[in-house]
């Protein structure tokens, strides 16, 4: 087979563009043509199709949707870290779950956490590490996280919760002996963790564009560094969506280089990209 070697046509890429922003909300500028070019040659690889043109027909036909999941894996971008923008964790520990903690004590009731756009599972581990070190010194609350992302690949990696020893350099020590196993023999300079912190969060493909199952059930939901791939109406609509499933009372967390303030929101400013409704 021989593959075509030309680069994506400027119409291409708009056909490509626009079916990747139709079903996931992805807004791919002029400038990243290369980078797609690049991406999509891979799975041009991967299935034998030998033409960009041919590829949008096969995406499109594709009843299964198969394909589509794979085009979208192969443009999402998945960089996070282990405690990432500290900040959000900190004012969770010392603000939010003390406030939660003294309002709920003795009710049975459980924090409902959404990591959104969860990408390989460093946020919500993080929250899990979190949500265990404060129960440990404030005994009898519960909680539940469920992580989503679009990306089935980052997904698998999530659930295996598997990471290089570079990956956790950010982890507290002690995090670091209570959650983690080290890696020995063929898994050396690998970590994993803990079976029983893995239990504590659910994952699950979810697309942001869809209808969100939730209606004020959600206490605190993190959706980081995913807006600045969206335009400002994907923005306005998701940032509504959020405001729905939050309970009163309940945070909003974006990423330190996203900002609502181009965005008519009922929310109340609290912290910097931190948000109560």
């Amino acid at each position: 087979m021989v593959f075509d070697s030309a680069k994506l046509t400027d119409a291409q890429f708009s056909k490509f563009s626009a079916l990747i922003f139709a079903k996931c909300g992805i807004h791919l500028k002029s400038e990243k043509k290369e980078l797609l070019n690049a991406r999509l040659g891979k799975r041009l690889r991967a299935t034998g199709i030998d033409s960009f043109k041919d590829y949008y027909e096969y995406v499109t036909r594709d009843q299964s949707g198969t394909e589509l999941v794979h085009l979208i894996d192969s443009v999402s971008t998945n960089f996070t870290s282990f405690f990432r923008e500290n900040a959000h964790f900190d004012y969770m520990t010392n603000v939010v779950l003390p406030a939660y903690h003294a309002e709920n004590r003795g009710r049975g009731q459980g924090l409902s956490i959404w990591s959104a756009a969860c990408s390989s599972g460093e946020e919500p581990y993080t929250l899990a590490m979190v949500m265990e070190d404060f129960i440990a010194q404030n005994p009898g609350m519960q909680y539940r996280i469920k992580a989503t992302d679009i990306s089935t690949k980052v997904l698998a990696l999530a659930q295996r919760g598997v990471y290089p020893e570079d990956r956790v350099a950010k982890v507290p020590p002690a995090f670091l002996k209570r959650f983690f196993q080290k890696g020995v023999g063929k898994s050396d300079g690998f970590v994993r963790i803990k079976e029983q912190l893995r239990r504590k969060v659910v994952f699950e493909r979810f697309n942001l564009m869809d209808e969100m199952p939730c209606q004020e059930s959600l206490d605190i939901i993190f959706c980081r560094n995913v807006m600045i791939y969206f335009n400002s109406a994907t923005q306005q609509a998701l940032v509504d969506k959020f405001y729905r499933c939050l309970a009163p009372g309940g945070h909003l967390f974006i990423g330190h280089s996203e900002s609502l303030t181009s965005i008519n929101h009922r929310f109340a400013q609290v912290a910097s990209t931190a948000y109560r409704k």
